[in-house]
């Protein structure tokens, strides 16, 4: 059995212990303890990373006794007793992150009624899931107020040791089935909840708790937050993106809402336009093409190289040559190398079948069905050579 130094004092960095075993397991060594300041995964919380006598602590993992810690290391440790350190930036961070997770699951559930049902502390950013129907930007914004109102306030965190029916008495959110004494983490007035993780010693080293995300899930809703050093780190990142959209826009900070707006508005409208000039070119175009057209084998098959090259306007130009009567349309992008192949509907030729033969002649590849079909050459100037010789084997 290890004992667990962090269920007292989750702020031990340095400790002494006795490895108990080390043994070889692929690349890595496991090691044991009389005691342990290391945090194993569990509870949704990841493990702690630092030293043992000099050596990486890569993973740290609960063994299937439920009583003993095992640290996965990089190398051998010394028999005997051996010191070990905390990676703190990392420890801190996991403690800011899972006392926010307990104080915002205990302000869903005072103040919406919002149980939480899972927790999962990320390297970036952490989420808990919460047991309900509906969840409003209004209620993010409200639970979000409060939770920073008690982090404000610095309310006291502590541990408490108790059985299940003393915790039950002493108002514990979430009850547990496990017999004998059984740790809970209360914060001041607000939440008294099981749990074997690290945690701060008052909410004000919280810092801050920002939400920044909301999902629905099957059975609830997914809200993700950040704490502490990363709530610093999301509120400088937000603060220089937005500068940046505001040098582009040229305006101040606080209009770039309404200037992105206004922006947005203006370039639907111009896609609009050009949406609409692009569709009269490729009538004009469509009707110059034909007009200059030849014939093969009594169809007539519209075959040129054009500028306006994109993939989507050679298949608008194809739909308007074929529209205009019996024909078949060869189009290939000057610039490109896009093609397109296309007949009106229940055309005499396989489309598909000609231009995949024509693409294992010249390099490039496509697909379609029988009347219409599309691709992309392997050299973008060969798109001439393709038109030419699609316009033969049609013609065959």
């Amino acid at each position: 059995m290890t004992e667990r130094l962090y269920y007292q004092d989750s702020f031990v960095k340095e400790f002494e212990a006795v490895v108990t075993s080390c043994e070889r397991e692929g690349e890595r060594y496991k090691v044991t303890l009389d005691r342990t300041a290391f945090y194993p995964t569990s509870g949704g919380q990841p493990h702690d990373l630092g030293k043992l006598a000099g050596v990486p602590v890569v993973e740290v993992v609960d063994a299937p006794d439920k009583h003993t810690v095992v640290h996965y290391t990089s190398a051998e440790v010394p028999a005997g007793k051996v010191r070990g350190e905390i990676d703190w930036e990392r420890r801190l961070d996991h403690m800011q992150q899972h006392t926010a997770q307990h104080l915002l699951s205990a302000v869903f559930l005072e103040t919406f009624g919002f149980r939480t049902v899972s927790f999962h502390l990320g390297r970036e950013i952490s989420t808990i899931d919460l047991e309900t129907a509906v969840v409003t930007p209004e209620h993010l914004a409200e639970a979000e107020q409060r939770v920073n109102g008690l982090v404000f306030e610095d309310r006291v965190v502590k541990v408490e040791f108790g059985t299940a029916e003393e915790l039950a008495a002493a108002g514990v959110r979430k009850t547990v089935e496990r017999e004998g004494v059984l740790r809970a983490i209360e914060i001041e007035g607000i939440d008294l909840q099981p749990c074997g993780g690290t945690h701060l010693a008052s909410t004000g080293q919280a810092g801050l708790i920002l939400v920044r995300g909301l999902e629905r899930r099957r059975e609830g809703w997914r809200v993700a937050y950040v704490a502490g050093g990363r709530a610093l780190g999301a509120a400088q990142g937000d603060f220089r993106a937005l500068g940046a959209a505001a040098e582009i826009l040229t305006c101040g900070r606080a209009e770039v809402p309404a200037v992105l707006a206004k922006t947005m508005e203006e370039r639907r409208a111009q896609h609009a336009l050009a949406k609409r000039m692009e569709e009269m070119l490729a009538t004009y175009q469509a009707e110059a093409l034909v007009g200059a057209g030849g014939a093969v084998d009594g169809a007539r098959v519209i075959a040129a190289v054009v500028e306006h090259d994109s993939a989507a306007y050679l298949a608008l130009l194809a739909a308007k040559v074929t529209a205009l009567g019996n024909l078949t349309a060869v189009l290939g992008g000057q610039g490109s190398g896009h093609v397109v192949v296309a007949q009106a509907k229940g055309g005499a030729k396989d489309l598909r079948a000609v231009l995949r033969e024509a693409m294992a002649e010249m390099g490039g590849k496509g697909g379609g069905n029988r009347d219409f079909a599309q691709g992309s050459l392997k050299e973008a100037g060969m798109a001439g050579k393709f038109v030419e010789l699609v316009k033969g084997k049609l013609g065959s």
